[in-house]
């Protein structure tokens, strides 16, 4: 009994790992974000926005560090150095390109085709944001 139990649980946490991964809308701006393994954890690159749809050639201009400020917004790293924590992915961070700053963070799911973002100067000063999967 004990032995089925923890097989259970394992093939749950292996499921869970990977409710994250995929393409999700953003709460704002039409953002598209793609999420994936790297590693042993995940990270999500912006696929498009609203701005990006209009100007493809956006840059990263508003960086707190000017070397940076000429990349270009289109497929830059937003999400990472996550560890999973039960079914939500915590301790990573997000970089928020509107202000150029990067908040800590954690993706929670909540559902199949629902992901809980939570951005924090640091806690309880958070935001989060729903995200829904793109099929």
């Amino acid at each position: 009994m004990l032995l089925s139990l923890t097989a259970m649980a394992l093939a749950a946490a292996g499921a869970n790992a990977d409710t994250v991964i995929g393409r999700w809308q953003t709460q704002t701006r039409g953002g598209v974000v793609e999420i994936q393994k790297c590693g042993a954890s995940v990270c999500g690159r912006v696929l498009t926005s609203e701005k990006l749809r209009t100007n493809p050639a956006l840059t990263d201009q508003n960086n707190r560090d000017p070397k940076l400020r000429n990349r270009p917004l289109k497929n830059l790293l937003i999400l990472q150095g996550f560890s999973q924590d039960g079914t939500a992915w915590s301790g990573g961070t997000i970089y928020n390109a509107e202000d150029g700053k990067t908040y800590s963070a954690k993706l929670t799911p909540e559902g199949p085709d629902t992901l809980k973002v939570r951005g924090c100067v640091f806690v309880p000063l958070c935001k989060t944001q729903t995200w829904t999967r793109i099929r």
